[in-house]
């Protein structure tokens, strides 16, 4: 079996975990119901696999929007906190490398690749704030423009005193408290 294909048993309790997910957070995707979800999910079994990632790097990943153009579902990681399997890194594998002393093992960007993910966008991380309040003890890097980041910066986010910040830092930082959340379409 390849290493990125979950066995029929892993699949269904992934999707049972998913479903129950949905049902409890019903807010998050209002007008979208779990049949259609389902059946996108039997369809894209290719993107399963990133998905079993994210639940099992902490992420509690849920529905949180559709494309019609698409026809996909977006699903976002909606853990309280930064997914605690996915903190204490740096923002992408060039930072990693440049650090001259305690390299971390692995970077966000580097990370969300192998999981098949895409860090989330200021504006995604934006949208999911209004979702509910996320990451009030830690922070997640995002996407970064390459403007910031051809200058060896970065961007992440957090709430904190009842709003959401982005801020800036060295591309080549990392904390325990700092991890990033991803996205997924199906």
């Amino acid at each position: 079996m390849n290493r990125k294909e979950l066995t029929p048993a892993q699949r269904e309790e992934l999707f049972r975990i998913l479903k129950d997910r949905f049902e409890q957070n019903a807010g998050r995707h209002q007008g979208i119901e779990w049949e259609k979800v389902r059946a996108n999910l039997d369809a894209g079994r290719e993107r399963i696999w990133s998905l079993s990632e994210m639940e099992r790097t902490g992420g509690e990943p849920d529905v949180v929007g559709y494309n019609s153009e698409t026809g996909e579902y977006i699903f976002s990681d909606c853990s309280p906190e930064s997914p605690a399997g996915r903190r204490n890194v740096c923002y992408d594998d060039e930072a990693r490398k440049a650090r001259k002393s305690f390299p971390p093992e692995k970077s966000a960007a580097g990370m969300a690749t192998e999981m098949g993910i895409e860090l989330l966008t200021e504006e995604e991380y934006l949208e999911l704030q209004e979702l509910g309040e996320f990451d009030l003890k830690t922070s997640g890097w995002l996407k970064t423009p390459d403007q910031i980041r051809k200058k060896g910066g970065a961007i992440f986010g957090d709430r904190r005193f009842g709003r959401v910040f982005i801020y800036h830092n060295g591309a080549d930082s990392y904390y325990g408290v700092r991890g990033f959340r991803g996205s997924l379409r199906i």
